[in-house]
């Protein structure tokens, strides 16, 4: 089984070499494909000065968010398996095992790792906690999935999930989207607890209140008015 492990990054110089390394160490058969969304802190040029037999490294000329560059990765993707991995500290390669485990045995077609089932997780900002699961509720409500943590950034894929789903949401928006299309097309999805070490906004947190807004109404576009 060959994962393709896809990593967007945004101005991510102070995590991205750390962040490769565990991702590397991880023991699978892996590709890595790191999208970089036209940072301007000395990602790219990390990036550019990459061994080509490390990553697969797409830079984009313009910012155009981070389901822009999950779209642009996985379409170069070759692996049978997809796994999204952030380009910072709050998502550990240490749980992969977990994530993997449904697909592996043949039990799912999507993984989500939940924040919110019991993992070891750092103690930080109370209203994005009740933004989260106000969020999911409403996703779930549409969806009529049980999930926890519908925005999580911990998604795992079989390539074939995306066979018939074009990602249309460029930014935030493609943790709704994405979890309404899979639902509608009857895919198998599990949810697994994970570690999470959230980051403050003077460590780099970029997800701000106006992108909860916009969550809800890509709830409401595609559950309703989308395929």
């Amino acid at each position: 089984m060959l994962l393709s492990i896809i990593i967007p990054a945004f101005n991510e110089a102070a995590f991205l070499p750390e962040v490769m390394r565990r991702v590397e160490e991880t023991p699978y058969d892996k590709e890595i494909v790191v999208v970089d969304d036209c940072s301007t802190d000395g990602t790219r040029e990390y990036l550019k000065g990459l061994d080509k037999d490390r990553a697969k490294v797409i830079l984009h000329e313009k910012n155009m968010g981070k389901g822009a560059a999950l779209r642009n990765g996985i379409a170069v993707a070759t692996g049978d398996v997809i796994i999204i991995q952030d380009a910072d500290f709050e998502y550990d390669p240490k749980d992969y095992p977990a994530l993997l485990a449904p697909i592996a045995e043949g039990k799912a077609d999507v993984v989500y790792g939940s924040r919110f089932l019991g993992g070891p997780h750092r103690v930080l900002f109370f209203w994005h906690y009740v933004g989260n699961t106000f969020i999911t509720l409403i996703s779930n409500i549409f969806t009529d999935l049980n999930l926890t943590d519908m925005e999580t950034g911990y998604k795992v894929f079989r390539k074939e999930v995306f066979k018939d789903i074009a990602i249309e949401s460029n930014r935030f928006g493609f943790e709704p989207e994405i979890t309404a299309k899979v639902a509608k097309r009857g895919f198998r999805i599990y949810e697994v607890p994970i570690s999470y070490s959230g980051r403050s906004y003077q460590e780099g947190k970029k997800i701000t209140w106006k992108d909860g807004v916009k969550a809800l109404f890509t709830i409401l576009k595609y559950n309703l008015f989308r395929r």
